[in-house]
């Protein structure tokens, strides 16, 4: 009987002490509590909610889109912007250019003396932008690294030649038209030309 009735008196000191009684789980604290709630739900209830917050969508969903976006903010962002001169439609146009020429343009290449000689033909605004773009290109790229570049117009698009030092035969072979028309990073000053209503090409 002494010892049934010292049972209550025990149990209260292990709970005291944070200790459990043989058989018996130990009550969880709060803080243990809420570790536990938070191993239950695969992280802590701030780090959710932050997740939650940062979790905004960033693709713009198109790429033309994206690069008029991207000049927009840039124009926004410069208190010295103009914007009775801004023509971002011009820029729309010249981005139409850039994805005929580079996915319905078709290319036909042979080796001429010195480098590739490219015949770039299409049918009615691509060829059109055919010949807008490879004569922007040679102008503003000719002579850079040693390579020179002439584009003569034709009734199908255009003649695009590039000549190279001969230690530049190989890149020239692998980068083909397109990859020739990509080289330089004067496409985005370009861009931002456009829209601003300037004239990059004379």
């Amino acid at each position: 009987m002494a010892a049934l009735a010292q049972q209550p008196e025990q149990q209260h000191q292990h709970s005291m002490r944070g200790e459990s009684m043989p058989g018996k789980p130990m009550p969880m604290d709060h803080t243990q509590m809420m570790n536990h709630m938070q191993m239950m739900h695969g992280g802590s209830i701030n780090e959710t909610d932050a997740r939650k917050d940062t979790r905004a969508p960033t693709e713009p969903g198109q790429s033309a889109f994206a690069a008029i976006q991207e000049i927009v903010q840039i124009l926004e962002d410069d208190p010295q912007t103009d914007w009775s001169k801004v023509n971002i439609e011009a820029l729309r146009q010249h981005l139409i250019d850039m994805n005929n020429v580079t996915l319905a343009a078709h290319v036909s290449n042979e080796a001429i003396d010195g480098g590739m000689k490219f015949v770039v033909t299409g049918d009615g605004a691509v060829r059109d932008s055919i010949q807008r773009m490879t004569s922007a290109h040679a102008a503003t790229m000719d002579g850079v690294g040693g390579w020179h570049f002439v584009a003569k117009d034709t009734d199908e698009g255009s003649i695009f030649e590039v000549r190279v030092p001969p230690q530049d035969m190989d890149k020239l072979k692998a980068l083909g038209f397109i990859g020739t028309m990509t080289r330089g990073m004067h496409h985005q000053q370009h861009h931002l030309m456009v829209a601003k209503g300037e004239h990059p090409h004379g």
